[in-house]
């Protein structure tokens, strides 16, 4: 069924989004308190768990761990990407560029199965 392939996607990219939250929303944040900002990014990353972990359960049926990691990775450079740009203000060069096609090239041979 195609919903238990999209399924998966979608909780896995709003967890990405969480994440990325909790792991680097606080560098706007510098003079926060390091104990403060870590007890914030734990709030934030349980939420994500709550969309990760139904992710992977529902996905296992339908998608291997390797590819459901996989598609987790592409995710999160997306989401990265997007994130590093408008809530960080950072550019992203063509070497960032390069290197995310690169790992989507490995995406690319996870999926297509044995080579030969």
């Amino acid at each position: 069924m195609a919903l238990s392939y999209v399924t998966p996607i979608v909780l896995l990219a709003i967890s990405n989004i969480f994440m990325t939250f909790a792991w680097y929303g606080h560098l706007k944040f510098g003079s926060k308190p390091l104990i403060v900002v870590i007890l914030v990014s734990w709030g934030i990353a349980f939420i994500e768990y709550c969309f990760a972990v139904p992710a992977n359960r529902i996905g296992h049926s339908v998608y291997s761990a390797a590819e459901l990691k996989t598609i987790q990775e592409v995710i999160t450079l997306a989401v990265f990407a997007v994130f590093s740009v408008f809530y960080l203000n950072e550019q992203l060069t063509i070497n960032h560029l390069v290197g995310f096609a690169l790992i989507c090239l490995g995406a690319f041979f996870i999926f297509k199965g044995p080579l030969g």
